[in-house]
């Protein structure tokens, strides 16, 4: 999967790519013929006191240095560019293709790991492609250029090399070969460790309600040690890797030096020759060095790679209609043919057969005990699930058929858990119609009862929201996702459990508003308070999944047990009736 990501992702950096390879030739190039200048000057310079010969290869050698730190510089630079262009365009590949996901993928692959996988497994492949760029390419030319050399300098000290560079591909080896396994256990805990503190922050007042902040101290501890405690013994692997290239370096140098040593004795050799050899040497083994360090990089960013293949793999169980219908006739009717919806792997649907109609223009509630399917029925309308089975019609046309744009467009949804975004109040209500007018601020505001406590905030619609609305009371936060609603003001409104928050003299206020304000626009409303929908035109009752009751709140008191059972828990005889 690395391999296929990169050659995906690279492909639109082959310029930048192709000038970090020339410019890291140029500075390895550089690199391999300073130690040739450096024998040289040894023997041609200061053995025989030649000052003039020493001052004009030492300016040569100034003159390639520049060179080679110029060169080295530009290919860091592009590289840079590279590296940061690739990680910012798989970013976006897995944002846009987690934004695609239905409420099942997101469920299914958890939205701590998507975080991660967004962010750390990016950065892991992002990291390896600027190493690459910077030390890789060059990596393998000091290796290479410097055997030959080497061996050009003197070829009767080539056994030090057939001794070294073994010794020190195998020592790392062995230790690479023990950080694999630690690498991809490194990322599935930082999925864990993400996955507590998200918890935990989202539900702060429950803990602290329930007084469990010392137990979520120590289920938070027990996931940081776990990480940590993997990080040290990655750390010690890694830590164990530069004693070995440095024993391995400075035991090769004293070798060559030891060995060389008799061959300049006898004449063989030149003390400049000595030397270079010496350098190419230890420009071999940290080209080596380098590239195993590189292989140190790849299993982790492999790991990574593996898991952000899997989110662009996953399909979207909620797949937009090859053909799209982009036109309606109708405007504002709702229907369901025969629907059914189970959940994969589940051993019950959750939803069976149901079949009816929502008027144009009128109010459909559904009510229901807990687990009775309410809010997975109301999620059919806009698509957040396909059915499994039927049909789920918006303005007569299968919501399959639909182009996705087009259906939203006819449907305002205030969900069970009003969330606001961080911003400011007027933000959150332009959410659904950026170019939506002050006036039009207030006036939804108005409608959902929202007015009066926006208008005590100090900057009024450009009062402060914090991140998920945290800033603001339960109540108030339903009534700004109301109102949020109300300025789209689309041909649909779908109310989830949406007045649960508010108090009676509230509700019964917000929704003589509404009959007022939306007069014409078709309402589907979950709710379990009697009184929320009682002025109903349609009431639907469910039982496991199963339409059980139909009818207005008068017809159903008259004649379904479930129905009256519901009445009867919330209000007495004499208030129902």
């Amino acid at each position: 999967m690395l391999v296929t990501l990169l050659r995906k992702y690279l492909r639109p950096h082959v310029r930048l790519i192709i000038a970090v390879i020339f410019f890291q030739l140029l500075q390895s190039i550089a690199s391999l013929y300073l130690p040739t200048l450096n024998a040289e000057i040894i023997d041609n310079g200061v053995a025989k006191g030649d000052t003039g010969y020493i001052l004009s290869t030492g300016v040569l050698m100034l003159g390639i240095t520049v060179a080679q730190i110029a060169c080295s510089i530009t290919a860091v630079y592009f590289g840079a560019r590279v590296a940061m262009g690739l990680g910012r365009d798989l970013r976006s590949a897995v944002f846009t293709r987690v934004g695609a996901f239905s409420e099942r993928e997101v469920t299914t692959l958890g939205a701590p790991s998507l975080i991660t996988r967004t962010t750390n497994d990016v950065q892991q492949i992002q990291i390896l492609v600027l190493m690459t760029c910077t030390m890789m390419v060059s990596a393998p030319i000091l290796a290479v250029g410097g055997i030959i050399l080497a061996l050009q300098q003197a070829p009767q000290l080539s056994w030090l090399m057939a001794v070294s560079v073994p010794v020190l591909v195998i020592a790392i080896g062995l230790v690479i070969s023990r950080m694999i396994p630690q690498f991809r256990l490194m990322q599935k805990r930082i999925d864990t460790i993400n996955r507590v503190l998200r918890e935990q922050l989202t539900g702060i007042r429950v803990v602290r309600a329930f007084v469990r902040e010392d137990v979520e101290t120590a289920r938070f501890g027990t996931a940081n040690d776990a990480v940590t405690q993997t990080a040290i013994r990655v750390g010690r692997l890694t830590a164990l890797m530069f004693p070995i290239v440095m024993l391995v370096l400075n035991v090769s140098s004293v070798a060559v030096i030891w060995f060389g040593s008799f061959r300049v004795a006898d004449g063989s050799i030149e003390i400049g020759t000595l030397t270079a050899f010496l350098q190419y040497l230890m420009q071999i083994l940290m080209a080596v060095m380098m590239a195993t360090f590189m292989l140190m990089m790849i299993p982790r960013a492999s790991v990574s790679a593996d898991r952000i293949g899997e989110v662009l793999d996953t399909e979207s169980s909620v797949v937009p209609p090859a053909n799209p219908v982009t036109a309606l006739r109708e405007h504002g009717t709702v229907a369901l043919r025969d629907v059914g919806f189970a959940y994969p792997g589940a051993e019950q649907p959750v939803l069976v057969d149901l079949d009816f109609e929502v008027p144009v223009g009128k109010t459909t509630a559904i009510i229901g005990s807990t687990g009775s399917g309410k809010t997975t029925l109301l999620n059919l309308l806009p698509r957040l699930f396909d059915a499994t089975s039927g049909s789920v019609l918006i303005d007569g046309v299968n919501v399959r058929e639909l182009d996705p744009d087009l259906l939203w467009s006819r449907i305002g949804l205030v969900p069970q858990k009003p969330y606001l975004f961080s911003g400011t109040v007027a933000s959150n209500l332009r959410y659904g119609k950026p170019d939506a007018t002050d006036a039009e601020l207030w006036a939804a505001l108005e409608t959902a009862q929202a007015r009066d406590f926006v208008s005590e905030m100090p900057e009024r619609l450009d009062a402060p929201i914090a991140q998920g609305g945290t800033n603001v009371s339960g109540g108030q936060r339903q009534r700004l996702a109301i109102a949020r609603a109300l300025v789209k003001r689309p041909e649909i409104y779908l109310f989830d459990d949406s007045f649960s928050a508010l108090d009676l003299a509230t509700d019964a206020r917000l929704r003589r508003a509404l009959a007022h304000d939306v007069d014409g626009a078709t309402m589907v409303i979950v709710a379990q308070r009697i009184s929320t929908i009682v002025d109903a035109d349609q009431i639907i009752v469910l039982e496991d999944g199963r339409i059980v009751g139909r009818g207005t709140h008068d017809e159903l008191l008259a004649s379904n047990p479930t129905y009256i059972e519901i009445v009867e828990s919330q209000l007495s005889a004499e208030e129902a009736a």
